[in-house]
């Protein structure tokens, strides 16, 4: 069935909205944001439409424009229709030697196989479980094995040059914590510091643990605190720290990411009062070595929850990575490509849109809001049409749509970029009756279109 046809826009059943009749407070909006008509797209039809009932507003239906995040819908629906709501990631773990007296005599391999959500946590429970078969002390090293996601040197603050920004992480067969670490600081007044402690333990670098109290106001207390994160072995602060922000976490990517796994499970063993008298490496686990066991990710269901409620670029090129993995046996992105390519080919009938990565942290990525309203009333008709709406976020709730001034209720997966605005999803109106609505702002005041969005949303509801 092609786009066209899904969409209602194959006869001339009724009229559509014209461009030039926008909503009026949408055309209002457009005037305050200083943004022209032609930077606008917009696809709103009811859910379910066929050819009985054509879109009730089409701008710009066609025109390729940046989706910023909204390309995680595709992701997200191709791996709910590709690999099921119930898949989980396992990461095997497997032992070369004998234990004898709490020694283990050789290595412990440890083989990512993709899993976006393994957090300090996770790394305990493995850790602790690996104790738990009586080892104390490993006579050897601790491999990870990262051979199965294929992933070039990136460069962390290439994109917007942010590169403490944990949303700038890039995938990883192991991927752990997403590169970052937490710092938390508890004022101690008493004292006139800041304790500073980081999560998780790091091991080889250095932090200085307290800093200086201020009495200033709390209105930007990274700043006040100089923090130098430019040597990955040492985590200094020249500043000085509120006494009225009282305890905080600031989350910050780590300053050497493919050393970030390495470090983490080497520090986390050791504060468990394990020993180990090699150390943690890089390397392939042993074909002939059976796993004794696999940890265990949550089920994608919830990962892709966490992925479009909160926009979370890592774990969406994980799952990007993920598909070509299990479709061609390697997580690359040309076979990932191929492998979303094939699924758009074999729903749509249609050519698929560029992307290149889950993300949709890109300036290439390119499609048309006709094409993503296309898929949006594809999901509905899907098993996984639940699981897939629940992962939007809800507007002035939950996500990313948490500040939304719209006063409608409506499931959206937004996006934004520097020039780029949008959402995508689903509106309830009256009656009953459902909507779906894609919008996309492409310009240089993109970011002033929030207003623009919201009268869009209410229109569709007929608020």
């Amino acid at each position: 069935m092609s786009i066209l046809l899904v969409l209602g826009l194959g006869c001339e059943c009724a009229p559509v909205l014209a461009a030039e009749a926008l909503p009026p407070k949408v055309d209002q909006a457009l005037r305050q944001a200083a943004i022209p008509r032609d930077a606008l797209s917009v696809v709103m039809l009811p859910v379910g439409a066929g050819n009985s009932k054509p879109a009730r507003l089409l701008h710009q239906a066609e025109v390729q424009r940046n989706p910023a995040s909204l390309m995680k819908l595709i992701t997200t629906s191709a791996a709910l229709d590709l690999l099921g709501p119930a898949y989980t990631w396992r990461t095997p773990l497997a032992i070369e030697g004998g234990v004898r007296d709490g020694v283990l005599q050789g290595n412990v391999y440890i083989r990512g196989q993709g899993d976006p959500k393994i957090g300090v946590e996770q790394v305990w429970l493995i850790l602790r479980r690996l104790q738990g078969m009586g080892i104390q002390k490993i006579q050897g090293d601790i491999v990870l094995d990262r051979s199965a996601f294929e992933v070039p040197p990136q460069d962390p603050g290439g994109f917007d040059g942010e590169p403490l920004r944990p949303y700038n992480a890039s995938p990883d067969a192991l991927l752990l914590g997403y590169k970052s670490f937490l710092l938390h600081f508890v004022p101690d007044a008493a004292h006139k510091v800041a304790r500073v402690h980081v999560e998780p333990p790091l091991a080889g670098v250095q932090l200085q643990t307290s800093v200086p109290l201020s009495n200033a106001d709390c209105s930007d207390y990274r700043a006040s605190l100089k923090a130098d994160f430019q040597n990955p072995l040492r985590i200094g602060f020249a500043g000085v720290y509120p006494l009225a922000c009282a305890d905080r976490v600031w989350p910050v990517a780590y300053a050497d990411p493919p050393q970030f796994a390495t470090r983490t499970i080497h520090g986390m063993w050791l504060q468990l009062g394990a020993q180990l008298s090699g150390t943690v490496r890089e390397g392939a686990m042993p074909a002939h070595l059976k796993p004794l066991w696999s940890h265990e990710s949550p089920s994608l269901a919830e990962v892709v929850r966490d992925i479009n409620k909160f926009s979370n670029n890592v774990m969406a090129d994980q799952l990007f990575l993920s598909l070509g993995l299990q479709q061609r046996g390697l997580g690359n992105a040309a076979n990932s490509k191929a492998a979303i390519d094939g699924w758009w080919r074999e729903r749509f009938g249609q050519e698929p849109p560029f992307m290149d990565k889950g993300s949709g942290l890109s300036r290439e990525v390119r499609i048309s809001p006709q094409a993503l309203a296309a898929l949006l009333q594809w999901v509905w008709l899907q098993p996984f049409m639940p699981e897939l709406m629940a992962s939007l976020p809800l507007t002035g709730v939950d996500g990313t749509l948490k500040r939304s001034k719209s006063v409608a209720s409506a499931h959206l997966k937004t996006g934004s970029l520097r020039d780029v605005m949008g959402v995508a999803g689903y509106v309830d109106a009256a009656q009953g009756q459902r909507y779906v609505l894609v919008a996309m702002v492409n310009h240089a005041n993109a970011y002033q279109a929030r207003p623009v969005i919201d009268a869009l949303i209410d229109w569709t509801a007929g608020k």
